[in-house]
């Protein structure tokens, strides 16, 4: 199990690139499940999520290749095994993209119930009483899911809940609904920037779907689908995570295939709160030279503040001046990395599903747990503006989501190690 050695007090300066988005990617994946043909997706991360999602496809009869140039290309070849076992599920609760694909293509899915997460539950139940309007027949067994249906027709389909619309659930509903016979109306879709991705995908394999990015996506079922070629969307949140390494370090880097409209929430509180943002072309260049003023944000669906970038920013406002509020509305949990930041010195205070950030001129390295991907990623920022040494332990978390990032921050200025546990030890 590998930790990360940082030595912080260095400012970034230089440029990186963005890399392809994990979150499109793996339900894009998935819908390749419904092409007659192959498929070729540039821009695909080299993550180990990404890998979870190719094992399991391959075991579903896809021959999925990486390309010299990193390409992936995804060809269904046998479509005798529908099922998607718990030992390959519970790697990744994304797999669950596959249940809809799965069911539209070769009328017939078992998919292993995801288990719980560490930033909170999850239910699939939106994702069933979607697919069950289309005509589906859902039962448990086992642990396993089970959806069938002989012929899917087109329906009227709210995908509301709790917290919001569920990106996951709109991708599984979408991808079924554009082989279903008439016409589907999604209300409440997730309006997400990878729904949109993953909408264009399919459209470009021949499938009729308006509306992506609102709140309400018609879809007007075909008979098939072909392969095509795809370019996945830039990583928004990978993109934000790397503008507050150089906020907190008041640093300045070019940060290279950055959609700012991706990003409008995170960088008018990047701005709001003193960091600048210049927009130019293929990314932006972000900055700061200054002290940071306190802030608030409440994360939203999109196109509101990410519940992905909300720990990244609690790092950030850690050293701002004055107290900072930050309310979580879409994973109230998701707070683990709370109690890490505070061994690095950050004053926080938890109430419910909101925190308190009382501001720190200085930040002190220390041994820290990573407990999830976003946590991680928010624990390495605040070892680059400590004092000192920081251990950030259990890093497999953050290699679900960054590829290598550690090499990419080094290459600006960082000094990070990548160690085993055999190695720290010693």
């Amino acid at each position: 199990m590998d930790s990360l050695i940082i030595e912080g007090g260095s400012r970034l300066r230089g440029s990186l690139r963005v890399n392809g988005s994990k979150n499109a990617a793996l339900p894009l994946m998935a819908a390749a499940l419904l092409a007659d043909g192959p498929s070729l997706f540039k821009d695909v991360p080299n993550l180990s999520d990404i890998q979870h999602q190719i094992n399991l496809l391959r075991e579903l009869g896809c021959v999925v290749e990486r390309q010299a140039d990193g390409d992936l290309l995804i060809n269904v070849t046998d479509e005798k095994n529908s099922h998607a076992r718990y030992d390959l599920v519970r790697k990744m609760r994304a797999s669950i993209c596959v249940l809809g694909p799965l069911l539209a293509k070769r009328g017939y899915a078992r998919v292993s119930m995801p288990g719980g997460c560490a930033i909170g539950d999850r239910p699939v139940d939106i994702h069933l009483r979607g697919l069950e309007a289309l005509g589906a027949h859902i039962e448990l067994d086992g642990g396993d899911i089970i959806v069938k249906a002989d012929k899917l027709v087109g329906a009227e389909i709210f995908l509301g809940g709790n917290f919001g619309s569920t990106v996951l659930g709109t991708a599984n509903v979408m991808s079924a609904a554009a082989l279903a016979k008439g016409t589907t109306m999604i209300e409440c879709a997730a309006c997400e920037p990878e729904i949109v991705d993953v909408a264009n995908y399919l459209n470009a394999m021949g499938a009729k779907i308006t509306g992506a990015g609102t709140p309400r996506i018609v879809i007007e079922g075909v008979p098939t689908l072909h392969g095509t070629s795809h370019t996945v969307i830039p990583d928004r949140i990978e993109a934000g995570t790397f503008m507050v390494a150089a906020a907190i370090t008041n640093g300045e880097v070019h940060i290279d295939n950055c959609r700012l409209d991706h990003l409008m929430a995170a960088v008018d509180k990047l701005r709001n709160i003193g960091v600048i943002v210049d927009k130019d072309k293929g990314g932006c260049t972000v900055a700061s030279v200054r002290r940071l003023e306190a802030s608030t944000f409440t994360t939203q669906p999109h196109p509101g503040f990410p519940t992905d970038l909300q720990a990244q920013f609690m790092a950030l406002l850690s050293i701002a001046d004055g107290n900072s509020v930050v309310t979580e509305k879409i994973f109230p949990d998701r707070f683990l990395h709370v109690a890490e930041l505070a061994r690095l010195g950050a004053r926080l205070h938890k109430e419910g599903s909101t925190v308190i950030i009382q501001g720190q001129k200085r930040l002190t390295g220390a041994p820290v747990m990573a407990s999830d991907l976003r946590a991680s990623a928010a624990l390495v920022l605040a070892a680059l503006a400590a004092k000192g040494t920081t251990t950030v332990m259990r890093v497999y978390h953050i290699d679900r989501g960054y590829e290598r990032i550690e090499n990419r921050l080094n290459a600006i200025g960082a000094t990070i190690k990548r160690v085993n546990q055999e190695e720290l030890d010693l």
